[in-house]
């Protein structure tokens, strides 16, 4: 299912433990669930906390319970960075510069270091194992500038742990050492590794 969201939409995600109990049915609590919801949306965090209190028994709950809590939100274009990247290990290198220069352009130099080393990772990784074509975007805001890199290929990265004398396989373990999360996600033309770098120390 596709559906077009505003920006400032909350999404709520949860099991139906939630939701389900020995005295109310998946319907009355998807009722509760979304009278909850209609209050003021402030900090996800206490919006969680109000939605939790009205749901659950003081006693606890009978089955497991998550709640994830997302919302919506747009960025200016000018905090947005794209390029589409040949699968020619020879570019990488280029490819590097180009991320400086757009991070002076931004006032981020400090980051620099730490994202020229994730981008070259990860686009080595694309040009090697994944399929052509490949996007590097970057993306900040005031808190944390993101790297991703997307390819059409479907297989899923992993981390490994690369023996003494193998020359390669430390890429992904050296991103998930430098940066403050990382992941995948698949799309309908393949998939995007994206990694997340804390910017609040670097004022």
């Amino acid at each position: 299912a596709e559906l077009e969201l505003r920006e400032g939409s909350v999404l709520a995600f949860c099991t139906d433990g939630l939701v389900e109990g020995r005295d109310r049915d998946a319907e009355a609590g998807q009722a509760l669930l979304r009278e909850a919801l209609a209050g003021p949306t402030e900090s996800l965090d206490a919006t969680c906390d109000r939605v939790l209190h009205a749901l659950l028994p003081s006693g606890g709950a009978a089955d497991d319970v998550a709640l994830l809590l997302a919302r919506t939100r747009g960025l200016p274009a000018e905090q947005v960075a794209t390029w589409d990247i040949p699968a020619d290990p020879s570019l990488v290198a280029p490819v590097r510069k180009q991320v400086v220069e757009q991070l002076s352009a931004w006032a981020l130099l400090e980051a620099s270091f730490t994202a020229e080393l994730v981008v070259s990772e990860l686009v080595t990784n694309a040009i090697r194992y994944g399929s052509p074509p490949i996007r590097l975007r970057l993306i900040h805001d005031s808190a944390t500038l993101i790297c991703e890199v997307s390819d059409t290929s479907h297989t899923a990265p992993h981390l490994r742990r690369a023996k003494t004398w193998d020359e390669g396989g430390r890429g992904l373990l050296l991103v998930a050492q430098l940066t403050q999360r990382w992941g995948s996600r698949h799309t309908a033309e393949g998939k995007t590794i994206w990694a997340e770098l804390g910017l609040l120390g670097e004022e």
